[in-house]
């Protein structure tokens, strides 16, 4: 067994035997402040360089990580998408794409959803990228309304309709549209710029997974393991082409009426490429998306941080009108038809609906039981189509609402959240009144 040397007495053996070895070879020992001198040459380290060139070092492997996902998705599957918000981390994802030649080529698609409360900045950025870049983006909008028409979109659904149920914007503004887009573009693989970095909602992704939408279609997040400065870091090295609300104080840039910049005072900027302010304010964990949503919550109470595209149950967005095969619930076609009904003289339930809201398709199988359970006609008459009418004639501000028509053609409102079968035949049965 070998005798247990300690570390002192191991340095001590070496310098001796160091110095045994210097002697018996001739060699002149060196002076005390010369060995002190080399010492504290040996001892210097450049810690700014160090960063630096360890910082390059990452970028590079975060760089060929990104370029061999979006290989894997582009040349895998057959028809992958990029749904472009032209956030930071999106302006990265383009210019990766565009290195490795999948815009010019086709092999990869972008797919823009404008929810027609965008800034302004931000559609025009969208022509820049696509003249810088060469490609044409794919925009979808709410469902029935032309791209760019604002004005029929708030004649359809509402110019509030996010003040009065932010869960149905999401859903017509975001979800579905960017659903239909993916299924419109025959989507197999969907791109996106989702990060770990971005807080505890996404806190474990990887690069691949299999997204809540589309029946289980491949997702792709390339740079799920960047951080956000790690995408300026990248948009600096390469000149890359990023939003110009960036160099006004917004880390990040959704819809105008819930974005804000952070810290509100706009003293943090990227401008050429170059950081004004204290950076950190915006590279923390989790608080790119600190600006977003800003003064909206969900249904629950609890602070809204998503706007619904990405979380499980997006797929349940119907793409058919409500009670579409039903064999009680009548449909009144047009306005005249609800005119005709209310001078007929005669009992009637309408409800007054939307098929895209999540309220009136939870209620579809109870309505249609409606009839038999009173021995009334039933019928539905879509009014996110005729805002203006059914506001005037039916009482309606939000979908669905439900009236009992009197025999003397005057719509009586449902006013309770009660949509039971049971409930509703009450209140019919009662001529238009709810039970106390």
């Amino acid at each position: 067994r070998r005798p247990r040397i300690d570390r002192p007495e191991m340095l001590s053996f070496v310098a001796a035997a160091a110095l045994a070895y210097s002697l018996s070879a001739g060699l002149r020992t060196p002076h005390r402040s010369a060995m002190a001198s080399v010492r504290m040459e040996a001892q210097v380290f450049d810690q700014e360089k160090f960063i630096a060139e360890s910082k390059e070092m990452r970028l590079k492997h975060l760089e060929e990580q990104a370029m061999y996902a979006l290989k894997i998705s582009c040349e895998n599957y057959g028809n992958a998408v990029f749904p472009n918000a032209m956030i930071a981390g999106d302006c990265v994802i383009t210019h990766l794409l565009h290195r490795l030649g999948y815009l010019q080529d086709g092999k990869c698609k972008v797919m823009v959803v404008d929810t027609f409360h965008l800034f302004p900045e931000t559609m025009s950025f969208l022509k820049e990228l696509e003249e810088h870049y060469g490609f044409k983006a794919e925009v979808f909008c709410a469902d029935g309304i032309p791209v760019g028409d604002k004005a029929a979109y708030d004649k359809r659904y509402g110019a509030d309709l996010w003040k009065e149920d932010i869960e149905q914007y999401d859903k017509v503004c975001k979800v579905e549209p960017f659903q239909r887009g993916l299924k419109t573009l025959g989507t197999d693989c969907m791109i996106n710029g989702r990060t770990r970095w971005q807080g505890f909602e996404r806190a474990w992704i990887d690069q691949f997974e299999n997204a809540p939408i589309g029946g289980g279609l491949a997702k792709c997040n390339p740079i799920a393991y960047w951080t956000f400065e790690d995408t300026f870091d990248y948009i600096a090295k390469y000149n890359v082409p990023a939003h110009p609300l960036h160099a006004t104080g917004y880390p990040s840039i959704g819809d105008a009426k819930d974005t804000i910049p952070i810290p509100e005072d706009g003293s943090v900027r990227w401008v050429n490429n170059k950081w004004e302010g204290d950076m950190t304010k915006w590279c923390d964990y989790a608080t790119e998306r600190k600006g977003r949503f800003v003064g909206l919550a969900n249904k629950d109470g609890s602070t809204k941080t998503e706007c619904g595209i990405h979380v499980a149950g997006a797929e349940k967005t119907f793409d058919r009108d409500l009670w579409d095969a039903s064999e009680s619930v009548e449909t009144l076609d047009a306005p005249a038809d609800v005119t005709a009904l209310m001078g007929a003289g005669k009992e009637a339930m309408v409800v007054v609906y939307a098929p895209w809201c999540q309220f009136c398709q939870a209620m579809e199988p109870e309505f249609d039981k409606l009839a038999a359970a009173t021995g009334l006609p039933v019928y539905k008459f879509r009014g996110d189509e005729e805002r203006d009418f059914v506001s005037a004639n039916l009482n309606t501000k939000s979908f669905p609402t439900i009236n009992y028509i009197g025999t003397d053609g005057k719509p009586i409102k449902y006013e309770s959240e009660d949509r039971t079968v049971t409930a509703m035949a009450a209140f019919a049965k009662a001529g238009g009144k709810v039970a106390a």
